[in-house]
């Protein structure tokens, strides 16, 4: 009985409560009423499965661009200061397309 939450998702409600019909956790009292997002959550719950799912960035490094993203914000500032718009500009895109890159490298 090792599921992942991403099995449990692809799964139908008929299916979701015959797995709860063989656990006994408090979690899943009054599973046959339960909407699918509930027996989810409640099914994680009693199987100790995680919700969240966490994403890991290959292929870039991310504090190299983290890094560069923060001397970009300073340079923001400053063109701010001074009113340059072409500039401010210019940063601005930039920042916006490292944030980019980092969620496009995101599994």
């Amino acid at each position: 009985m090792d599921y992942t939450i991403e099995e449990l998702k692809k799964k139908t409600v008929a299916q979701l409560r015959e797995i709860a019909e063989k656990i006994d956790h408090e979690a899943l009292h009054g599973y046959k009423t339960m909407h699918k997002e509930q027996l989810l959550l409640a099914l994680c719950k009693a199987l100790g499965i995680e919700t969240h799912i966490h994403h890991q960035v290959v292929g870039i490094n991310k504090s190299q661009i983290k890094a560069q993203i923060r001397g970009l914000k300073a340079e923001r500032d400053a063109a701010l200061e001074a009113h340059d718009h072409k500039r401010l500009k210019m940063v601005r895109r930039k920042i916006h397309r490292l944030k980019r890159s980092i969620r496009e490298a995101a599994v």
